[in-house]
């Protein structure tokens, strides 16, 4: 990959998002929402494997046991990479009007996933962040969620930060990773409209967070112990979804984006929307952390 900006995978998703990079594997982990299905890119030998789920799936997170671990329309999931299998885990939500979006796995193997309103009709901030423990049990820690999106900890994993797009903030919580609980919330970040809505993020070996912004063109570095933009990478696609740093040495920066809602004059000026790009933006990523489920 080079220092800049490259469209790795043409893959023209409806909703490209979730990618995390499985560093045992070396392979990125992404989904297409819409298009109901995850994929497994090898960015060594160009490769894109994809798994169709048959509903929204909205995140997905390697499991330490092998395979790895969804949010899906309808709760938690299992994918067996080998077989294709869907093993069903718990579903929260079971008569709400939502799905499951975003999500990543804490330092403790706990994964956390929220939803946002889907139906038609759905209330605008019935939505909530979910924590499905490694024993699969599942816990409701925030309400009166509008979109949950975004979630990543600070690097002493004393710090949890969550983006509920819609509020255009970055909110920190103190997290007690020895038992997932959380408490203090306050802004971290404030977002200016004209960026775009803040959706998937990383962070870090410095501590600094990434941010994909939706309708924004641009991933954007933020500093969140001061809320000071530090740096941006233009994308050539507007609804810019996720990002996650991979390669050998994790210097290497994917970012997912999507097509979806856009009209076909808005596409021909951005052909490559739905694609996955990648950069070498001058900063180091860590590992992920996987379900320990």
């Amino acid at each position: 990959m080079t220092n800049s900006l490259d469209l790795v995978l043409d893959a023209k998703a409806i909703l490209g998002e979730g990618a995390i990079w499985s560093v045992p594997e070396q392979i990125l982990y992404w989904v297409d929402i819409e298009g109901k299905r995850v994929h497994v890119f090898d960015p060594a030998i160009g490769s894109n494997r994809t798994f169709d789920i048959g509903q929204p799936v909205g995140t997905v997170v390697p499991r330490a046991s092998g395979g790895v671990t969804l949010a899906i329309h309808h709760g938690f999931a299992h994918l067996d990479l080998a077989t294709g299998t869907l093993e069903f885990i718990v579903d929260p939500e079971p008569d709400s009007p939502n799905r499951f979006n975003d999500g990543k796995c804490d330092p403790s193997g706990r994964f956390w996933a929220g939803t946002m309103p889907y139906d038609p009709g759905a209330p605008p901030d019935g939505a909530a962040l979910w924590c499905l423990h490694p024993n699969g049990t599942v816990e409701r820690k925030v309400t009166g969620v509008r979109c949950s999106n975004g979630i990543a900890w600070s690097l002493d994993a004393t710090t949890m930060y969550y983006i509920d797009t819609p509020t255009s903030e970055v909110r920190a919580y103190d997290f007690d990773s020895a038992t997932g609980a959380i408490s203090n919330p306050r802004v971290a970040i404030s977002v200016p409209r004209s960026d775009g809505w803040p959706d998937g993020m990383t962070i870090d070996a410095e501590g600094m967070l990434w941010v994909a912004h939706w309708d924004g063109w641009q991933v954007v570095r933020w500093n969140p112990i001061t809320g000071e933009k530090m740096a941006k990478i233009h994308v050539p696609a507007a609804r810019v979804t996720s990002c996650a740093f991979g390669g050998p040495d994790l210097l290497d920066l994917y970012i997912t984006t999507a097509r979806s809602g856009l009209a076909e004059e808005q596409l021909a000026k951005q052909p490559h929307a739905g694609g996955i790009f990648g950069v070498r933006p001058g900063a180091r990523g860590v590992p992920s952390f996987a379900f320990a489920g």
